[in-house]
C-alpha cells in the first residue's frame, strides 16, 4: 500500500501536531500506511508535550505531492490553510471539527466532523469504536491536545465529550491533567524571547469571509499588560504582514489564561474595521478592544466575523 501524509493546518498548535501523531498511529494499526508530517515546526506548548511523552517532532514538509499520491487531514479542511499544492494530492480522509468551507474533492472520501473542542477527541471515540487500545504515551499526547484546544476545559468550545476524553486520556497517561495542563499552558506562554513577526505567525489562520482575506492570529499569555507593553510594534508587524500578504483584516488576539479574557489588536481598512466592531458589537479605540470572556478563535471570533462580512 502506498503512504500517505497525515498533517494538521499550517502555523500547527497540538491539536494539529499531536492529533496527526495519534491519527497516524491508528490509521496504521487499521491497515494503511501513513506518517505524521508537519506544516511547521511545534511551538513551546506543543514542544512541551512532545518531550513529556517522548516523541520527537514530526518532519516539516512544504509541499505533498512530491512524495505521496494521497493524504489525511487532521484539524482543518480549508485549502487555504492546508499544504501549499494540496490540489495535487488526493484527500483520502479528513478529521476535523471546524466549519467546512472551499472544501472539495472528485471522489468519495472518509469525513468525520464533530462540534467538540478539539479534534483528539473525535479521534479518541474513534480509538474506542475500532477497539484498538491506545498506548500510554499516545494517550498523552492526546491529552495535550484536548486541553490545549479547550484551555484545560475553559473554553466554551468545551463539551462533555472533550471532558470524559480527557479523564479517560489521563488514566491512561497516568497523569494529573490539572497540574500537567497548567505546566503544559504556561509553557507555551512565554513571548519574550519572540520577535513580534514571529509571535503574529505562531497560531494564524486565514480565513476568506465575503470575498475578503481575514488573518486570525492568537497567543496566550500569563501577563497581558506586559504582552500590550508591545502593542506598537505587534500592529506594526501585522501591518506588514497585511501588505505583503494581501490580508484585508488582520486581528490578534492576545489572551490570558489564567482568567479567560482578552484583547484583540486590529489593523485593516477603515470597512474592515468597521465590519470587526459591528461583529462585536465594541469600538476600537487605537486599534485595540477588550473582549472578556473570549478565547476561541473557532467559536467566537470567526462566527460573527462571518455573520458581518457576510451581511
Amino acid at each position: 500500500m502506498e503512504k500517505e501524509f497525515v498533517f494538521g493546518h499550517q502555523n500547527p498548535d497540538t491539536d494539529a501536531i499531536g492529533t496527526a501523531i495519534a491519527f497516524s498511529y491508528l490509521q496504521n494499526k487499521l491497515g494503511y500506511n501513513t506518517e505524521a508530517v508537519a506544516l511547521g515546526e511545534p511551538n513551546d506548548e506543543t514542544a512541551y508535550a512532545l518531550k513529556k511523552f517522548g516523541f520527537k517532532a514530526p518532519r516539516v514538509i512544504k509541499e505533498a505531492a512530491p512524495e505521496v499520491k494521497s493524504v489525511m487531514l487532521v484539524d482543518h479542511n480549508e485549502p487555504q490553510q492546508s499544504v501549499s499544492d494540496i490540489d495535487k494530492v488526493k484527500v483520502t480522509h479528513v478529521v476535523d471539527h471546524h466549519r467546512i468551507m472551499n472544501f472539495n474533492t472528485a471522489d468519495p472520501l472518509y469525513y468525520r466532523a464533530e462540534p467538540v473542542g478539539c479534534t483528539s477527541t473525535i479521534v479518541w471515540r474513534m480509538f474506542n469504536e475500532f477497539g484498538i487500545e491506545i498506548p500510554e504515551n499516545y494517550a498523552g499526547l492526546m491529552l495535550s491536545a484536548i486541553i490545549s484546544d479547550t484551555l484545560l476545559l475553559k473554553s466554551p468550545t468545551t463539551t462533555d465529550k472533550d471532558k470524559k476524553a480527557v479523564e479517560a486520556l489521563a488514566k491512561i497517561a497516568g497523569v494529573d491533567y490539572k497540574e500537567y495542563g497548567l505546566a503544559m499552558l504556561k509553557a507555551g506562554t512565554n513571548i519574550s524571547d519572540k520577535s513580534e513577526e514571529e509571535l503574529i505567525d505562531l497560531d494564524a489562520k486565514s480565513f476568506e469571509l465575503n470575498g475578503r482575506n481575514v488573518r486570525v492570529a492568537q497567543i496566550n499569555v500569563v501577563d497581558l499588560p506586559e504582552a500590550l507593553e508591545r502593542k506598537e510594534a505587534f500592529l506594526k508587524a501585522m501591518d506588514a504582514s497585511s501588505k505583503d500578504n494581501g490580508y484585508d483584516m488582520f486581528m490578534l488576539l492576545i489572551t490570558n489564561i489564567l482568567d479567560s479574557d482578552s484583547e484583540a489588536l486590529v489593523v485593516g481598512s477603515d470597512e474592515t474595521k468597521s465590519l470587526f466592531e459591528k461583529a462585536f458589537n465594541k469600538q476600537l479605540s487605537d486599534s485595540e478592544v477588550k473582549l472578556p470572556g473570549v478565547v476561541s478563535r473557532k467559536k467566537q471570533v470567526v462566527p460573527p466575523l462571518t455573520d458581518a462580512f457576510n451581511a
